[in-house]
Parts: structure tokens; sequence; C-alpha cells
């Protein structure tokens, strides 16, 4: 039986988790985001130039088999129910509280993972994280940012490719997790 999952946010780590998991044949692959692929993001999220200006989660969905596209944004509780797991990929604070107030431990109505890079740092956060950590991991800046450094240039030679690391760790650790395996609460990362 295959899993549903919903993964929130088709750039820089969700763009590359999509290859990673839909070469598996094992998900039923949701992908939310309402971002159009933009030129300068070609260098570190996983499209190319045939893309540019088409809606993100409709590019995965043409280019793999297995996904399905929700164009637009995941603003409502209601909308993270009936996944087996949500993957929250989207750097965006208002998201990642969204997906955090369904719960911890065994008392989360959604099971969630939560995958982070910013240039040479990572994180991946469960739902089985202690609680009393939540307020530390939504504090930040408010908005939407980049995977990469905030003083990245836009230069190819200067990109940052932990969020890559990110994805692959995050698709590991979902596998670990779906054959009930032991998995770590959260993991940090540091290049």
């Amino acid at each position: 039986m295959k899993r549903k999952i919903l993964i929130i946010g088709a750039g820089g780590i969700g763009s590359h988790l999509v290859q990673f998991l839909s070469k598996l044949e094992i998900y039923h692959i949701y992908v939310a985001d309402s971002d159009s692929f933009e030129a300068n993001q070609e260098c570190y999220q996983n499209f190319t130039h045939q893309y540019w200006g088409i809606n993100k989660a409709e590019t995965m969905e043409s280019s793999f088999e297995s996904v399905i596209s929700i164009p637009y944004d995941i603003l409502t509780d209601g909308q993270l129910k009936g996944y087996d797991l949500v993957i929250c990929c989207a750097d965006n604070l208002d998201v990642r509280r969204l997906v955090y107030r369904q719960g911890y431990g065994s008392d989360s109505k959604v099971k969630w993972l939560d995958l982070r890079a910013q240039g040479r740092n990572g994180i991946l956060i469960s739902h089985l994280i202690n609680p009393s950590m939540i307020d530390t991991l939504l504090t930040g800046p408010e908005g939407s940012f980049s995977c990469q450094a905030d003083n990245w240039d836009g230069e190819s030679r200067n990109i940052d490719m932990l969020h890559i690391v990110m994805a692959g760790i995050g698709a590991q650790w979902m596998q670990k997790w779906f054959n009930k395996e032991e998995v770590n609460e959260y993991m940090v990362m540091n290049i």
C-alpha cells in the first residue's frame, strides 16, 4: 500500500525531496506550492529553464508520475488532514506554525516533519520533538526567505548545498519512520 504524503513547498528542499521519493514508487506525493519558478532559482532548485514562470507544484506533477499538484497555499488545519505524513519544506514561519499546531508525539493530530536549510545550516524537526523546544524553533524573521544564506550574492559559485543534504536526510528519516525503525526527533547539520 502506498503512503499518502503532503510536501508543503517545492523550492530548494522540496523540489529535491520530490525527486528522491518519487523514484521509490511507494508514495502518493501531494505537492503544495503557490509560487512560480524564477530564473534566479535554477542554480539551486530542481527545475530547468523550460519551467520559468510556471507554478512549482504543477511543474512537479508534470515531471514526476507519482505527484499530484496543489498549486495554492496551505492555510488551514483541515488541509493537513488525511495524509500519512506532512512534510514542511516552506521557509515561512506562518506555515510552520500551522504544522506545529497539529501537536507532538503520540498526541499529534497530524504526523509531521519540518525540513529547513539556510546557507550552511540545516535542521530536521519531527512531530516527536519535545514540546519545550517549540518556542525556540518558531522564532525568527516573519515572511518568506531562501534556503541560501542571507548574504548569498546570487552567483552559482557561491551556492550552499545543504538544502540537498536536508532533502536526503528527510527522505531517509521517512523511510525509517514508515518502517517503524528508530528515528531522531530532530537533527542539526552545520558545515
